[in-house]
């Protein structure tokens, strides 16, 4: 379970069977990855400092925009980084965005270059992407939508803003679920592993 703007002072080591992995600490909208010790075990857990906006400048709403933890699953021997993401607000540029999410990638690669990943968040890019897409096919990745909004409190701002990148997985859907108390929608994604990701951290041409 990937969580955004999470009070990570609050955050329960377990949460029914999901257990905390790590959180950030250098910033107030936290971020932080529970998973299932009966599933998976984990390795190793890092955050990580994204180039800033001019809105983390001012007013300093996060310093860390990106932890990864990698896993392995017990029942499968697949190893996988996974990862939340928080991209700058709207506030930013899109270059400034797909440079924290080229950015992002690369920091994941280097917790276990080659490794499947799946990058999870609210990316704040609800407006041209097709483009964005076509991007991240071009870098080796994969970009999924959810099959509805996750964002719909004002009209001007209505759109896909929680989504997610994955390399060597099969994503079979990316739901969005019931409102809770954020203002984002949570997604809840099902995916299954690649038959023919190669281990050099792409997927092949043929694929």
């Amino acid at each position: 379970m990937c969580l955004q703007e999470c009070d990570t002072e609050d955050l329960p080591e377990s949460i029914g069977d999901l257990h905390l992995a790590d959180s950030t600490r250098g910033n107030r909208l936290g971020l932080a990855i529970y998973y299932r010790k009966d599933r998976f075990t984990a390795y190793d857990t890092q955050t990580f400092a994204l180039k800033k906006s001019l809105h983390d400048r001012v007013l300093a709403p996060a310093h860390e925009r990106l932890i990864g933890t990698r896993v392995t699953d017990n029942e499968t021997d697949h190893e996988l980084v996974i990862a939340s993401f928080h991209a700058a607000p709207l506030t930013a540029s899109n270059s400034l965005r797909r440079n924290q999410i080229h950015a992002a990638h690369a920091e994941l690669l280097s917790m276990g270059g080659g490794l499947m990943s799946l990058m999870v968040g609210d990316f704040n890019y609800p407006f041209f992407t097709k483009s964005l897409t076509a991007k991240m096919k071009d870098a080796g990745y994969d970009l999924t939508m959810s099959d509805r909004r996750t964002y719909t409190r004002y009209k001007v701002f209505k759109g896909h803003f929680d989504f997610a990148t994955s390399q060597g997985l099969e994503i079979e859907s990316v739901e969005t679920l019931a409102r809770g108390a954020s203002d984002h929608l949570p997604i809840l994604i099902s995916a299954e592993y690649g038959q023919e990701f190669n281990g050099n951290g792409a997927a092949p041409a043929s694929s």
